[in-house]
């Protein structure tokens, strides 16, 4: 486990750490209501989805702890912020789903492709800068990387595997999957830049080209 924060710390972060998840899994429903193509994992989640006919959410939450499963030998260190974002993301995104209809107009699932990256890039800067634990699968890309090969390998290599295998599957890979993919990474730079607190004592200060996954 990761240092626990001490109080102050937690009645600042916890907050941010709720509206940034509320956040990514908005931008996940958004993009999923455009159906103009999703971000790599969740082009993976929406293959999945389709082929067992369990919601694209709760997909994300079962491919959340398989990927928690993959830090045991990598000796990751799990946090508080590990653990909701496993389980709200996916909640969120199912629960924007089940109330909102996808739009059949291209006037309005073009602004919605264009916005989903963005609240998700808002909600990793709230996210990783409350700094209570990494997501599962940027946990993964750091543990593999301290093996020894560069993070920006082992990112690609994740991210690209988890796009073709969702593509296989049928999860739709579009123009919102190009803007989420070059779109992302100064996003939540920026984001960060100007959401992030500092870690409570013994943690790691954020930062990086990560997301909230």
């Amino acid at each position: 486990m990761l240092p626990r924060p001490d109080r102050a710390h937690l009645a600042r972060a916890l907050p941010r750490l709720a509206l940034g998840l509320v956040l990514c899994g908005t931008g996940i429903a958004a993009m999923v209501l455009a159906d103009l193509g999703l971000g790599p994992w969740d082009v993976l989640h929406q293959g999945l989805s389709d082929r067992t006919g369990i919601p694209i959410g709760t997909v994300t939450i079962g491919v959340g702890f398989l990927v928690l499963l993959a830090w045991v030998p990598l000796r990751e260190r799990v946090g508080i912020g590990t653990l909701a974002n496993v389980v709200v993301i996916g909640l969120v995104v199912d629960g924007w789903l089940a109330v909102v209809d996808a739009p059949s107009s291209v006037a309005v699932r073009v602004p919605l492709v264009a916005l989903g990256p963005v609240l998700f890039g808002v909600g990793s800067g709230l996210y990783i800068g409350a700094a209570l634990g990494p997501g599962p699968r940027d946990g993964l890309m750091t543990g593999l990387a301290r093996r020894g090969a560069p993070t920006w390998s082992v990112r690609a290599g994740l991210e690209l595997t988890a796009l073709a295998v969702g593509a296989a599957l049928g999860g739709t890979v579009g123009v919102g999957t190009v803007w989420f993919a070059l779109g992302i990474g100064p996003l939540v730079h920026l984001a960060l830049r100007h959401l992030s607190l500092d870690p409570p004592p013994g943690a790691g200060a954020p930062g990086g080209r990560v997301s909230a996954r």
